[in-house]
């Protein structure tokens, strides 16, 4: 598991902006950030593909799922949680990327997304492995399926400050990319059955959020 300290560039509070200490300080909980970054809207990136630090997010107010990620790793990192990301990547290239915590003994995600099934957990699995199934049929949405994952420390990934620069962090991203995944397998009957009714419900309600997947007892 990554996370060692060797590298560690965890900013002091001298080097936050106030409005960006005031959220560290109120954001002291993973249900917390997550319950602020579901406040924002999510970042379509109309203008332009994005890729913004912590400081992007604050100032423009929305995030996408990677932003969200480094938003939350950096917030949650002042208060004891190390910098690790959770990546499941998918068989039509549109990886999602969470924030990966542990309590007790067992892990959580925090994320944001498009998608009502692809937010967070409660630290309720008691492998990462375990986690990411509980992603597995939230996935299938006509083109996605997840064909693995990798867990990764941010500040192995790169030397970019993804907390507090004021520019585009797309080292992430390629590294996220070039980054060894585990495989992960899911039957294809399993895939094809979440398909089946993913289209139903969609051709039923067309702008509706998707939440009748079991287990949301443990979504964040």
């Amino acid at each position: 598991m990554p996370g060692g300290e060797r590298r560690r560039r965890t900013p002091d509070r001298s080097r936050f902006r106030p409005a960006e200490w005031r959220l560290v300080e109120r954001l002291t909980t993973p249900r917390r950030v997550q319950h602020w970054l579901r406040g924002l809207p999510y970042n379509h990136e109309r203008e332009g593909p994005t890729l913004r630090t912590f400081r992007g997010v604050v100032r423009h107010q929305e995030a996408h799922c990677l932003e969200a990620v480094l938003a939350a790793a950096t917030i949650l990192e002042q208060h004891g949680d190390p910098p690790i990301v959770l990546d499941l990547a998918s068989k039509d290239g549109l990886d999602h990327v969470l924030f990966l915590y542990r309590r007790g003994g067992r892990w959580g995600s925090i994320a944001r997304s498009r998608d009502a099934g692809l937010h967070g957990r409660k630290p309720a699995f008691r492998t990462v492995r375990d986690l990411v199934y509980s992603y597995v049929d939230p996935y299938v949405d006509g083109s996605g399926r997840i064909l693995g994952y990798g867990v990764y420390d941010l500040d192995e990934l790169t030397r970019a400050d993804w907390r507090l620069g004021d520019h585009h962090v797309w080292s992430v991203e390629r590294a996220l990319i070039a980054a060894p995944h585990v495989r992960l397998r899911t039957s294809d009957r399993r895939y094809r059955r979440a398909l089946r009714r993913y289209r139903v419900f969609r051709a039923r309600r067309p702008d509706a959020p998707a939440t009748f997947y079991a287990g949301r007892e443990r979504w964040l």
